[in-house]
Parts: C-alpha cells; structure tokens; sequence
C-alpha cells in the first residue's frame, strides 16, 4: 500500500492484494521494537546511552547494528563501534534486558499493538523476527512512525538519526555500503543505492526476509508498506530498487 499524509490525515494513493491478511513480518519487526523503545524514552525508563552489554554494549549500540555482535549468538563479534554488523541477537538482547521477566510479545501489545489498535497483530517468536499481522496494521505503525503517534516527535526524530553514521556495513541481500548509516531501529537511506530506490537521503524504513517491507519519508509525509506471500530472494532484489521509486513518485503526485 502506497500513502501519503495530509494534516496528518492518511490517504490511500495505490493499493493491491488482501489488506487483512495476517502474515509474517520478518524483521520488519525491528521497526514496532524500535517505536516501543520510543515509548521507554519518553516515560523515562530507558535511554539509549545505558550500557547493558554484552561486552558494555548500550542499548543504542544494540539498536543500530554497532554492538559488534554477530546475527545470532554463536556467531563472531568485532570490537563496539568499529562496523555496523546486522544481529538478530542483538535486537532480542536489548529486548530481554528492558522487559526483564515480563514476556516481549506482552511488552509490545502494551507499548504498541494495543494502543494504536493494530488488532490482527502479535509476536508469535523471538522480538526480532517473529511478528506476525496484516498490511493493514502494518500501515498503522507506518502512520505511528511518520505523525509521530505514541512518542514524542523529538523521539521519533532521535530513532530515525543515523547513530554513528559514518561506519562501514552490509544490508543483507544488497552487499557492503561505505558508510551504511542506521538509526535506532530503523535502516536510513543515506547515499546508498539499494532497495530504497531514489528516496531522499533521510528516508527509513526496514525489509524482512518474509517479503514484508515499510519505506518511509517524515519529510515528504509519505510511505510504502508490503507483506508477501513470496519470502525474499533475488526478485526483491531486482525489482524493489525501481518498485520503490516508482511508488515514492506515485506518492508525491497529486
């Protein structure tokens, strides 16, 4: 679904396929971990800085892929804030520690589902990956991130600011980019050319391995939202590049 914001009003530029259905989101997950930790910061439980490790790793280091940490657990580390390296494991650390013995699905029911009453939606697995709900709640996150709904427009701004924006990376499925700047949750466009096509360079947003994607522009006031029923694989990476692009311009017309 491709929309844009007007007064803060959404309307519906294109939309295809069932809005209702209930699928995977993948790691588009990572964008309702982020908001919910939005909701942290402005009831003053939680700050990006706080050091919760591993190894003295802060929450925003877990956050933007800095930590060091590899994709899971197992896998090998590099030095904090030296690469940006993608971790599952790292989302789902920064998770554990600020929910403690409370269960992250209920954590996010609380902080996000509920109260922007995404209804078919709910984390069926690990924070990082296993959310699963329809497009159109999907869209009602997108809409939460861009007004902002929930947190405070200084947060939103905060999580959406590339956090040392200058190292070197990999977005999964597009290769190695120099620098690869990430938000606190949120993949920021930046100068890299990959699945977000021609966007500006402040867009952000998020794709998953189940097909599922959300591009968005607090500037421009507009978004692209996607579930699949096909999981990613080099048609993503052909087609989404143009895709975007040509929905971004699609948003902008009048």
């Amino acid at each position: 679904m491709v929309f844009r914001l007007n007064a803060g009003m959404v309307e519906t530029v294109a939309h295809a396929g069932d809005l209702t259905a209930r699928r995977p989101w993948a790691s588009v997950s990572k964008l309702a971990v982020a908001l919910a930790f939005g909701v942290e910061i402005d009831w003053g439980m939680h700050q990006p800085s706080e050091s919760i490790g591993p190894r003295g790793a802060t929450i925003a280091n877990l956050l933007s892929h800095s930590s060091g940490l590899g994709l899971e657990e197992s896998d090998p580390v590099v030095p904090i804030g030296t690469k940006r390296v993608y971790s599952n494991y790292g989302i789902d650390y920064a998770v554990k520690f600020i929910v403690g013995e409370n269960e992250p699905a209920a954590w996010l029911d609380g902080r996000i589902f509920r109260p922007l009453g995404m209804e078919s939606t709910h984390l069926e697995g690990r924070p990082a990956a296993d959310v699963v709900g329809s497009t159109a709640d999907l869209v009602k996150l997108a809409v939460a991130w861009l007004r902002p709904d929930g947190v405070a427009k200084a947060t939103r701004d905060r999580l959406i600011t590339p956090y040392l924006p200058l190292l070197d990376g990999i977005v999964p499925g597009f290769g190695r980019f120099s620098p690869c700047p990430w938000g606190l949750g949120p993949e920021v466009q930046g100068e890299k050319h990959h699945w977000m096509g021609d966007w500006p360079a402040a867009s952000f947003g998020h794709f998953g391995q189940s097909g599922a994607l959300m591009l968005l522009n607090a500037d421009e006031q507009i978004g692209v939202v996607a579930t699949s029923t096909e999981a990613f694989g080099p048609w993503a990476v052909a087609l989404w590049p143009t895709w975007t692009s040509a929905m971004r311009q699609r948003a902008l017309t009048p």
